[in-house]
């Protein structure tokens, strides 16, 4: 097992009075650039506690026009954590291909990431949530085509000897050399995340690369979509192996479970009520059939629409309590799903400071050991019914 501290870097200052979107139409006045740099700062010193706590790594990602998440590049927080940590991986999850243009610079930037740290870097690579597309303006009908297209660009990039020409439906470039070249070879490990799409298994599954399941459903979910994703891999000819296969879970632990849910649950409000309104907009186009009616399965379950704590609980949308109790947790869901790296969302909505840093230590000191050490042979793979 491998454990990730992820964050979202969200903002915690929406004002009382404000009911609407916190995607692509939040008024921008309601930044506070003072107020950011603050945030940044602080949110920059949880993930490089996390390295010197133990973690195995550290996770960033992008969001566009959000008060989600306040990283609209990865990169940036990647280059940035890439010199004031030591150990941990650096994990990008991810660059959302289609809004880039060229993809070659997604390549050229996950290779001075690479170099730098040594050999550190995950390169995530992702479509963009829905909303991305309304603030980009690229055509979301095209987008995992140019998805698609852009990966297979830019794994040429890193393993194929340039110059070469690439000659493409939406990209065409006469020159291919990109220096530097990533240090890991043949490329850096890929991660694709995913809300369960058929298309994005099977790409997975065809090339080999690791998928993480995305949080926010009930854990019945979790289960159903990673029983399809086994069957992917064995239809395309591949077994998975633990390290194929990850999960995202938001985290908590205090010392108590009493104290945990005391600390916890107004933070946990603010973001499935207030930061995720909006974050299901999608735009025409963007889903196939098949995946829109097997999202639309599942959107029932979807984090915003729990009423009280005891469903939090049930659904495991937040892994919340004690040392003990946390451990337990993990490890029913370690061993349901067969995962082989977990990923904890530790700060979440408004959770202050002081919060965040306990609970990223009691987990250091205390969950990840005893995960560790009950969790040393591959996780068995649950046959569950899609």
């Amino acid at each position: 097992m491998d454990f990730f501290s992820f964050h979202l870097m969200p903002w915690p200052y929406l004002p009382d009075d404000y009911t609407g979107s916190a995607w692509i139409t939040v008024p921008n006045q309601l930044y506070d650039p003072g107020r950011g740099h603050e945030l940044y700062n602080r949110y920059l010193d949880e993930l490089e506690y996390a390295d010197q706590v133990g973690f195995d790594g550290l996770v960033v990602n992008e969001h566009h026009q959000s008060a989600y998440g306040l990283m609209p590049s990865p990169n940036l927080f990647a280059a940035m954590l890439a010199r004031r940590t030591t150990r941990a991986k650096i994990a990008a999850i991810g660059n959302a291909l289609p809004l880039y243009n060229p993809p070659t610079r997604v390549a050229e930037e996950y290779a001075v990431l690479d170099v730098v740290t040594g050999g550190r870097l995950i390169a995530g690579m992702v479509v963009g949530g829905g909303p991305e597309y309304y603030s980009s303006g690229v055509n979301p009908a095209q987008a995992r085509q140019r998805f698609a297209e852009a990966l297979d660009l830019i794994v040429a990039a890193w393993t194929r000897p340039g110059p070469f020409e690439f000659d493409g439906e939406f990209y065409k470039i006469r020159y291919v050399n990109p220096w530097p070249r990533p240090l890991q070879q043949p490329h850096p490990p890929i991660w694709i995340p995913g809300l369960g799409s058929v298309e994005t298994m099977e790409l997975v599954a065809r090339k080999g690369y690791s998928y993480v399941g995305l949080p926010f459903f009930h854990l019945s979910v979790f289960e159903r979509n990673y029983a399809l994703f086994r069957r992917t891999w064995l239809g395309a000819g591949r077994e998975p192996a633990p390290q194929n296969l990850g999960v995202l879970l938001p985290i908590y632990v205090s010392d108590t479970d009493e104290n945990a849910r005391a600390e916890y649950e107004q933070h946990f409000w603010y973001f499935t009520r207030r930061l995720q309104k909006g974050i299901d907009i999608v735009p025409p186009g963007y889903n196939t059939v098949r995946s829109a009616l097997r999202l639309l399965e599942s959107m029932d379950t979807f984090s915003p629409s729990v009423r009280d704590w005891k469903q939090v609980e049930e659904g495991a949308y937040a892994i919340v309590g004690s040392p003990e109790s946390v451990t337990e947790k993990l490890a029913d869901i370690i061993g349901r799903l067969g995962v082989g790296y977990l990923i904890g969302l530790f700060q979440l909505g408004t959770l202050p400071h002081e919060l965040t840093i306990r609970s990223l230590g009691l987990f250091a000191d205390q969950v990840i050991p005893k995960l560790r050490a009950g969790f040393t042979t591959p996780p068995v793979w649950a046959e569950v019914a899609a």
